[in-house]
Formats: structure tokens, sequence, C-alpha cells
């Protein structure tokens, strides 16, 4: 399909004309007087900028929105069938159960998006005809395609992606967990670091795909096609070994919070160096471990919201995904870990008081904190040198004297890199 053709019928909008439609748009989404819900319908909005706005529930169905500036946003259930969004700015764009069914996002970024559920699978497409537009239309079949888009640390938990040409496209540090991706074209694609549990990839194209690091439990490969695919360090499912170890560890950490309540008169502190955590789930939650040691564990998606973690060591642990929602960090070992797309909100950082006049400061020297949250977290004093930082959400943390020499800051949020 030509340029010509693809404009052909559809209507320019002007910039302030898009704004007044989204402003009745975003009225009619609160419920205030004068709203109108947005049918965007066959239109060339080409270059125009929606950044910020609320877009939810909109039609934009088959409209022309090659290079448009739609950074953070809001396109819940929007319907995107057949858009045109080559080079479209998506960055951190709310895209939840959109519809991109037929849609080109060829060079498209969309790192940090949230399209949980969104579908890219193939959609009839209405190709206008070249001079009489839109009054004589053919249908064509035609697949998503997302050839070269950048969804770097974007969520795409449960998308539906079968079919979808994804050739070159860079969906490292994302997750995917569920997702279906039966005979995607992920050929060369980059998906290291990718969370690809349970995710469906038969008769999917990966080779050449850059897999290195992704935590795979519960994927199939045997009927994807492989070759030339570097799949070193992949993280598969917990081995039976580990399964029947969950009860045990599961006392140790109990057997902690004793040890804590007792002021060390009964139990002991866990030592579950190297363990592989996962099978333990949300029995963490809450619990007091402070002191543990869990240098190099597997603690991928644990649920550890509210623990007390006080001096724990935690070196060169795996905590990607990991819920550690205000838990008490306070002194903890976090150097060399892994705490990409982490959740660490409200979660405190700061020194931890050993007497009147010691205490232990927070270490995450060279720890990878991609995408991680860490909105209003306290890390005052915290050691961070060396750490990558690409896409951390630091708004509203506190970080009076935290130290961050050598840091990749690259796109964080709520940090002024002057001052760091």
């Amino acid at each position: 399909m030509t340029a010509a053709q693809s404009i052909a019928g559809r209507r320019r909008l002007s910039q302030a004309e898009l704004d007044m439609i989204l402003t009745a748009h975003e009225k009619f989404v609160t419920g205030k007087q004068g709203g109108k819900r947005a049918s965007l319908r066959f239109m060339n909005l080409s270059g125009l900028d929606l950044s910020f706005r609320n877009l939810a529930d909109a039609d934009l169905s088959a409209s022309i929105l090659d290079g448009c500036r739609m950074i953070r946003a809001k396109l819940e259930r929007a319907n995107l069938f057949g858009c045109d969004l080559r080079q479209a700015d998506l960055r951190q764009a709310m895209l939840v159960r959109a519809d991109l069914r037929g849609a080109c996002l060829r060079g498209a970024n969309l790192s940090q998006a949230d399209l949980t559920q969104a579908d890219f699978r193939e959609g009839q497409i209405a190709v206008p005809h070249p001079r009489k537009g839109l009054e004589t239309c053919r249908h064509e079949a035609r697949n998503g395609e997302v050839d070269e888009a950048n969804f770097s640390g974007a969520t795409l938990d449960g998308s539906q992606f079968s079919g979808v040409s994804a050739f070159k496209a860079d969906f490292s540090d994302c997750s995917l967990r569920g997702a279906k991706l039966s005979g995607a074209n992920l050929k060369e694609a980059n998906l290291a670091g990718a969370i690809l549990d349970g995710a469906d990839v038969k008769g999917a194209n990966l080779e050449g795909a850059n897999l290195n690091g992704a935590v795979m439990a519960g994927v199939d490969t045997s009927l994807a096609r492989i070759s030339g695919a570097a799949m070193q360090g992949c993280l598969a499912a917990s081995t039976a070994q580990a399964l029947s170890r969950a009860d045990e560890l599961h006392r140790r950490c109990l057997d902690n919070q004793l040890w804590c309540r007792t002021g060390g008169k009964e139990g002991a502190a866990a030592r579950l160096d190297g363990e592989d955590l996962r099978p333990l789930g949300d029995r963490l939650r809450g619990l007091r471990l402070t002191a543990m040691s869990a240098q190099g564990a597997c603690l991928v998606g644990l649920d550890l919201s509210g623990a007390q973690l006080q001096g724990a060591n935690l070196q060169n642990a795996d905590l990607r995904t990991a819920n550690l929602r205000g838990a008490d960090l306070r002194g903890a070992k976090l150097s060399g870990a892994n705490l990409t797309k982490a959740d660490l909100r409200q979660a405190f950082l700061s020194p931890l008081p050993l007497g009147p006049e010691r205490r232990t400061q927070v270490s995450l020297k060279s720890a990878r904190l991609r995408y991680v949250q860490m909105q209003a977290a306290d890390l005052s004093e915290a050691i961070l040198d060396g750490a990558d930082l690409r896409g951390a959400d630091l708004t509203g943390a506190r970080l009076a004297k935290a130290s961050f020499r050598d840091c990749d800051l690259h796109q964080v949020q709520g940090l002024d890199p002057t001052s760091a």
C-alpha cells in the first residue's frame, strides 16, 4: 500500500482541532458537562501531539498517527484497529486491553508502556481507493507489525501477538507473562532479560534472537524455531528439588521471625544463600527477616511486601519483578543484585542504627535497577555507585546524601542528574 493510498480520503486535523476533540473526550471520561466521546476514525493525525492526554475508550481506528508524540497518553481499551503508528513515540503510554489488530508500529517507541492484554493480531483493514478515497474501499487481512519497535521495559502480560511480525524488535527487560506469541516472527529480536513465564511460543520464529538471561518458566521452545538464538543464563521453572525444599525454607524464615521476636533467645537468622525461593510465592510477605542471608538466591517475582529485612544480605540476588513495596531494607546489602522492574515503592533503604554512634548504610553498588519503581522510597545516604538505573522512577523519593557515582541515569524520573 502506497503512502498516497494510505492517506487517501482521510481528513487532516490541525493540532488545535485535535486538542478541542481531546478536551471534550476528557470531559466525557470524567463525567463532566459538555463531554463527548472522541471519534477519530479514518483521520490523518500524523506528527501531532497527544502526549499526556486521556484517550481511554476512544475510537481511532484506521487513522494515520505516524510520527505522533503520545508520551504517557492514556489509551486503555482504545480502538487503534488498523492504525498507522510508525515511528510514534508511545513511551510510558497506557494501552491496557487496547485493540491494535492489524496496526503498524514499525519503529515505534513503546518503552515502559503498559500493554497488558493488548491485541496485536491480524485484522481486516479497509484500504481506500487511491482516487475515490473512502467511497470505494477494499478489505485486506493484515497482520500486526512491530518490526524494529522498542518495547524495552514495557509490560505485555497476556498480550496477543499470534502471527505478528516483530523482526528485530527490542523486548529487553519487558514482561511478557502469559503472552500469546504463537507463529510470531521474532527473528533477531532482543528479548534479553525478558520475563516470559507461561508465554506460548509454538511455531514462533526466534532465529537469531537474544534471549540471554530471560525468565522462561513454563515456556516450551520445542515447537519454535530457535536456530542461532542466544539463550545463555535463561531461568527455567523451579526444579522438583526446589519445590520439595519450599516447606523447609519457609520454616527457616519462620525461625528467623521467632529469633527477632525473642531477641535471639529462640530460632536463628535464616541462611538461604543460593536457594531458589520462587516456590514460596507470597509466604514471606510481611515476615520479620532481619539479618537473613540470601546471597545469590533466586527471588524472581516473590512477594516480600512489608517484610522486615533490616541488615539482610541480598548481594547478587535475583529480585526481578519482586514486590518489596513498603519493605524495611535499612542497612541491607544489595550490591550486585538484579532488581529490574521490582516494586520498591515506599520502601525504607536508609541507614540502620546499630548503637549510639554506629549505623550501616544500604549498599546498592553495581545493582541492576532498570525500570525499578522507587516512588516515595527512603534512599537517604544509600550507596548506588555504579548502579544501572535506566528507566527507574524515583518520583518523591528521599535522596538526601545518597551517592550516585558512575550510575547510568538514562531516562530516570524524579531525579535531577546534576544534583546526584
